[in-house]
């Protein structure tokens, strides 16, 4: 019998979701972020969630990024049709920034890449001492796209954005506040109690005011912008790095655990 990719509760008014694919250290898989696009979405036409906490499964990763080589299975037309004329990513990303409620990540372990920018979707992140952090696509010759990027900024500014990409270095937890990647960093033997306390705490305030100071906030944010022409330069760069050799040498390099030479090309 395959094992839920996520795993949902509700007490009171805390929505709690766990990444569950512990086996391949929770990536992001397209049946996964179907299941937490539906999961929001149900969620925020009940009106009964008004605190939602992501985390994974296990005491090692939050979640190890996407996992490129999932193939859904057994999928329901509806999903079917879904992941056939969108973006699992964009769909489930868009989920929690535009859930009406605030959104918790508890990073219970290391968090990378599509993970990380899943987290930095989320209102309050709050990691495990334990934790460790990082944005590979440097370091295998991918160039990230302009949407994901201007998330990372509106979440962190420009300077902790640049560190982060730039340098596709890996952080740890206290390098991680310092920086803003997360608003708080709790032992982890308390990291649960403390986040459910704190979700719970949050759940008491008034529905309305959080709802509309959400929705106040997402367009404040919508500030952060390309124009027009800017997006299509932006594009082209993307598809550029996707056709590089640099790409290849780094999927290469990291499927064979040594240091890549990339050329620049």
């Amino acid at each position: 019998m395959e094992q839920d990719v996520l795993i949902k509760s509700v007490d009171g008014y805390v929505g709690t979701i766990t990444l569950n694919r512990p086996e391949r250290r929770n990536a992001l898989s397209p049946e996964l972020l179907m299941e937490l696009h539906f999961t929001l979405s149900a969620w925020a036409e009940s009106g009964q969630v008004r605190c939602v906490v992501i985390t994974g499964a296990g005491d090692k990763a939050f979640s190890s990024g996407y996992d490129i080589s999932a193939i859904p299975t057994d999928l329901t037309p509806e999903m079917e049709d879904l992941i056939r004329n969108h973006n699992p990513l964009e769909l489930a990303f868009n989920s929690i920034r535009n859930f009406p409620y605030p959104v918790i990540a508890m990073w219970n372990g290391y968090c990378y890449g599509a993970g990380m920018n899943l987290s930095i979707c989320c209102d309050i992140r709050i990691a495990a001492d334990t934790a460790k952090a990082g944005m590979p696509p440097a370091r295998l010759g991918l160039v990230y796209h302009p949407d994901g990027l201007r998330q990372f900024v509106e979440a962190l500014g420009f300077a902790a954005t640049r560190e982060l990409f730039l340098t596709a270095r890996t952080f740890t937890a206290t390098e991680c506040l310092e920086m803003g990647l997360v608003n708080h960093v709790i032992p982890l033997e308390q990291l649960q109690s403390w986040t459910m306390n704190l979700a719970r705490d949050t759940a008491s305030n008034a529905p309305l005011s959080m709802k509309h100071m959400k929705r106040i906030l997402n367009l404040l944010g919508q500030g952060v912008g390309l124009s027009g022409d800017d997006l299509a330069e932006a594009e082209r760069l993307v598809r550029e790095g996707f056709a590089s050799d640099d790409l290849k040498e780094g999927q290469l390099a990291f499927l064979e655990k040594r240091k890549p030479n990339f050329q620049g090309k």
